[in-house]
């Protein structure tokens, strides 16, 4: 059956190829799967201290960069980051005991 004649005729589109997962691009690629190493070895860290936050201060914590120096808390206010400040040396103990990057840095989340 012919479509009718007041719709335009269609035209195909080119074939536009399917994106790359964002796994597979950050493994493709060395510098990208480098910083997908650090990625989730931060997120890593943060598992391993998670139990010893108290009560809903994990709200308010992100993961942050890891590097040589040790390991960064990006935390949403000044309040968790004082409160966190006293709890440093558990946190640091827990992640020493894990085998991870031991140091630990409090610092505010930008807006």
């Amino acid at each position: 059956m012919a479509p009718p004649r007041y719709l335009a005729p269609t035209r195909s589109r080119a074939s536009v190829p399917s994106p790359t997962p964002m796994a597979d691009a950050l493994r493709a690629h060395e510098g990208l799967a480098r910083l997908g190493e650090r990625l989730e070895a931060s997120r890593r860290c943060l598992r391993v201290i998670a139990p010893a936050l108290p009560g809903t201060l994990m709200a308010g914590i992100q993961a942050g960069p890891l590097d040589e120096e040790g390991w960064s808390l990006l935390v949403a206010n000044a309040a968790i980051a004082a409160k966190l400040r006293h709890l440093l040396p558990r946190l640091e103990a827990l992640l020493a005991q894990a085998g991870l990057p031991g140091r630990i840095r409090v610092k505010l989340a930008q807006k």
